[in-house]
């Protein structure tokens, strides 16, 4: 049963000797969700020193995800069928500082939306978050992980973050961090991608021994760095790379980073656009601590997850919930249950198999306020084994 990754999966007509039944579910009576909104606002300051592990109080989201609106209890109903369960864990550990001028400052004045994003000042990551949230004071951290906490702990608004790209695919370790952290998806933001070769002034691409850079990113420039000639090196984040080669003065090592980047750390653009194709596209999710209310004045798209019992035709089954609404995937990434990664299952000649079991991470193009969805995932769980709404939300129908 395992899936690959697959980009704009379009749902298509069942075959003809295919018998689906629709669910009970569309056979409910019929509910017209209409929302009347009105939104209040308070800012909670938190200072860095002061945050306890065990802090979990029901605070008011400081960035206004929280809306009250007309109309919430008849969305919450509708969809509380299908709980945001969240996976227990360890939440002893404090998160990593986020930067060094975090540290210093670790008191927002509560003028200007925080927004956490994984990398240092030029990362592309940065330049996400202030398209998604323009005049957000974008916030720096240090891993994935750091973002996604720094939210949950109130130490910033929201979070951007990739979740794939055109050429690279998917960001798996995002994947298992929005199954592991109670974040809901708010929005998306698509973000072109133009990389450069840099390196410190005087130097020529001649010079050049090795390049470093995210490992996205350096398989994104395959073939040029083939041609090249040069050696690979894996590092954090772009922007990271870049400082890095700036930092040590290096001769022989260049960096694939952003135009920005070369601006910050003083460095040199050997190359541009050095991307194996110019349709380089990066999405990124933002992320808060409250999920929005879907509406319908806009296309919207909805992220889930869920999880399948072995057999034949169970993945089929779990699509075709879609498309007897009509209701068009634009993405579905399989990934290993973690903590039971294999299944044990009798097979046809008496023998014992073992699976992997997997997880169905899907996005697709409706509103949680449409009745067509509030159905397929009625009727997807009356055999999933586990659903969790991740959210839904506005789509970014830019591409840059």
């Amino acid at each position: 049963m395992a899936a690959s990754s697959v980009a704009r999966s379009a749902t298509t007509p069942l075959p003809r000797h295919v018998v689906s039944k629709p669910s009970h579910a569309d056979h409910l009576p019929k509910t017209t969700l209409s929302f009347e909104s009105r939104s209040g606002r308070r800012r909670i300051v938190l200072a860095l020193a002061s945050v306890r592990s065990d802090d979990n109080t029901g605070k008011i989201d400081g960035g206004g995800h929280r809306n009250l609106v007309g109309g919430a209890s008849e969305l919450k109903s509708a969809l509380e069928d299908f709980p945001y369960d969240v996976v227990s864990k360890d939440l002893r550990a404090l998160p990593r500082p986020l930067s060094s001028t975090h540290l210093s400052n670790p008191v927002s004045d509560g003028s200007r939306l925080r927004v956490a994003y994984q990398g240092v000042r030029g990362a592309y990551s940065e330049s996400a978050a202030e398209k998604a949230y323009p005049n957000c004071e974008a916030v720096p951290c240090e891993q994935f992980d750091t973002a996604f906490e720094a939210v949950e702990r109130w130490l910033v608004d929201r979070a951007v973050l990739p979740i794939e790209n055109s050429l690279g695919g998917s960001i798996h370790r995002n994947y298992d961090l929005l199954l592991r952290h109670s974040l809901h998806i708010v929005g998306e933001v698509k973000l072109a991608v133009r990389h450069c070769l840099l390196a410190n002034h005087g130097v020529e691409i001649e010079d050049l021994k090795r390049v470093l850079s995210h490992p996205q990113a350096l398989a994104q420039c395959e073939n040029t760095l083939t041609k090249l000639g040069l050696v690979r090196e894996a590092m954090d984040d772009t922007a990271g790379a870049a400082k890095h080669v700036a930092f040590h003065k290096l001769k022989d090592t260049g960096a694939v980073a952003s135009s920005t980047a070369a601006v910050i750390y003083g460095l040199q653009i050997l190359a541009q656009d050095i991307q194996d194709d110019s349709d380089n596209v990066t999405r990124f999710l933002m992320l808060a601590r409250e999920p929005i209310i879907p509406g319908t004045d806009k296309p919207f798209k909805t992220s889930i997850v869920f999880s399948l019992e072995e057999g034949p035709g169970v993945l089929f089954k779990a699509l075709a919930v879609f498309a007897l609404r009509q209701i068009n995937l634009t993405k579905i990434e399989s990934r290993p249950l973690r903590m039971q990664p294999l299944r044990a299952s009798d097979d046809s000649n008496g023998g014992l198999s073992k699976y992997f079991d997997y997880l169905f991470y899907v996005d697709f193009e409706a509103s949680m306020a449409d009745q067509s969805a509030q159905n397929a995932l009625r009727h997807l769980k009356e055999f999933a084994t586990f659903l969790r709404v991740l959210g839904s939300y506005p789509m970014d129908t830019s591409m840059t």
